[in-house]
Formats: C-alpha cells, sequence, structure tokens
C-alpha cells in the first residue's frame, strides 16, 4: 500500500510517499509561506500519485471534531495567513482518498509508537522543543482528544527565582512554551541556541523549565514512555540535565523503576529522529484508511 503524508509546520511543509511498515519512499521539504503558495507544491507532489490514503500531521490550534462546521480548519493559529484556512477541505477537492488529521505531535506521538522509541507499549508521549512547544499524547492506544486536541507547551509553570526573563508567548507570556521554546532562549540569551552550546547556564535554566513540563504530564498523564524531539533537543546535553531535575521534582513520589532507576531509557530523543512527524501522518493515513 501507498500512503501520503505531510508534516506541516509552521517553519516548513514535508511531504512524503510511505508504506504501511513506516518507510519513506521519497520525500520533499519548502517552506511554509502562504496556503495559496505551500498547497501549490503539496498539490504538486501528489499530483501523480496513486494513492490509498493521505495523513496530514499540522500545527495547530486545529478542529478536529468531525461533526463541526470548521472540522479540519487551522484555527486561530497566529500565522495570520493560515487563520481559517480548511485544510481538509482544500484537500479533498483534489485527493479522493480518506484523509487522516490531526496535530503534528500527535502523529508523531502515534508514528512513535507504532515504529520508534514506544514500540510495544499502549501509551507515550512525544514533545517537540522548537519554534514553539507542542506535546502529543497516546493513553491506551488512543490519540489524546478532548474538548480541542491537547496544548500542553503552554502549561503555568514555576519562574526560576534567578530568571528575570519576562516570557515570550503572545497569549501567556511567561508560560512553558514562552520561557523555554527556541525564541524564548534566543531572546532571552541574545543569541541563538545552537551559538550557546557551550555555555552551561543556558542549559540549565532550559532543563529547569521543561523538566516541570514532564513532571506534569508524568503526574496527569503517567505516560509509559516520554519522548523529546525539535530543533532545541538536538543540544544533546540537555537530556541528563532534564533527568536529574525531572528526579529531583518528583522526589521519589512515584515508585517506578522507569523513574527512578531507568529513567534514561524513559525520557528520551525520538528512535524515528527526524522523521517522526513524517512517519506519524503515515500513521495517521493508515488510521484514515481503517
Amino acid at each position: 500500500m501507498r500512503f501520503g503524508a505531510i508534516e506541516a509546520g509552521g517553519t516548513k511543509f514535508v511531504c512524503g510517499i510511505g508504506n504501511e511498515k513506516g518507510k519513506i519512499l521519497k520525500q520533499i521539504s519548502f517552506p511554509t509561506t502562504t496556503p495559496e503558495e505551500t498547497m501549490e507544491h503539496v498539490y504538486a507532489f501528489f499530483a501523480d500519485e496513486k494513492l490509498d490514503a493521505i495523513g496530514i500531521g499540522s500545527f495547530g490550534p486545529i478542529d478536529l471534531h468531525k461533526n463541526s462546521s470548521t472540522y479540519g480548519f487551522i484555527t486561530s493559529t497566529p500565522k495570520q495567513h493560515w487563520k481559517n484556512f480548511n485544510f481538509v477541505g482544500e484537500m479533498k477537492k483534489r485527493f479522493s482518498v480518506p484523509i487522516g488529521f490531526d496535530t503534528d505531535v500527535n502523529g508523531a506521538a502515534l508514528g512513535e509508537l507504532l515504529w520508534g522509541a514506544a514500540k510495544g507499549l499502549d501509551s507515550c508521549l512525544y514533545m517537540t522543543v522548537g519554534t514553539g512547544i507542542g506535546v502529543g499524547a497516546i493513553v491506551e492506544g488512543q490519540l489524546l482528544h478532548g474538548l480541542s486536541h491537547p496544548e500542553m507547551g503552554h502549561i503555568v509553570v514555576k519562574r526560576h527565582p534567578e530568571d528575570p526573563f519576562e516570557g515570550n508567548c503572545p497569549y501567556h507570556q511567561d508560560c512553558l512554551e514562552g520561557m523555554a521554546a527556541g525564541p524564548a532562549v534566543e531572546k532571552r540569551w541574545g543569541r541563538k541556541g545552537m551559538e550557546l552550546s557551550d555555555i552551561k547556564d543556558v542549559w540549565e535554566l532550559e532543563a529547569y523549565y521543561l523538566a516541570q513540563g514532564l513532571v506534569n504530564y508524568t503526574l496527569i498523564l503517567s505516560p509509559k514512555k516520554m519522548i523529546l524531539g525539535g530543533g532545541v533537543m538536538k543540544q544533546n546535553h540537555l537530556f541528563p540535565l532534564i533527568r536529574k531535575n525531572v528526579k529531583e521534582m518528583l522526589n521519589g513520589y512515584i515508585q517506578k523503576e522507569e523513574l527512578l532507576e531507568n529513567i534514561e531509557h524513559y525520557i528520551v530523543p525520538p528512535g524515528l529522529a527526524d522523521r517522526a512527524g513524517l512517519c506519524g501522518a503515515l500513521a495517521l493515513a493508515m488510521n484514515a484508511l481503517t
């Protein structure tokens, strides 16, 4: 079988063709500009392909309620050109196959569960730390949805006592995304994260905030694996700092071996590496078909 996959990010789109084993057969990427310009690249990539279904993992917020008049829309995004864009509707005008639609991070969580770091489990959490912070989750084999989809990047966190930075989120200022996403790191320190790799204070502070998020997710959702991806997490020295902070913050409250003794196997990078999002879109296509 052949599936189309779209990883629709706020900075770039990645489109691919793959199979039911999660293998990407071909792919292309291009910048996210206006819907008109960006979608022409999407249509052209899939135009001559015979596909069984297409999966879309999109930046949000998006409407996932199928009985809603705006199902399949990107809704209140700060990316003005994409506000109220009917993503699924426009795709259906061009392609008469089932279309799966979810957040990019929910898709990545599903891809990691099928083929990556959470393979064999029925529960995991995927957090991406980059231009923003997004989190997707699977609980008892089901993607987590509710009134809307999870927006766990915007949870409230405690400010570090020595951090005067006001925060960078246009909605909440000093939420997790406002304190720890890539633009927050750059704004706080005056340089991009890749230029700050050898400055210990930068990453100790970053780990402090990200660990708070993971502690909250652990206490609320109790995922069986926590997977951290995105551009900021390319700083591999973050992982041991985050794990150390998580253990200290939990303070032995949850008596589980995964947290007490094997946390390096519990909080991990994506098993699919940079393909987590695209493979996740493949998985959404497979779900749409079944």
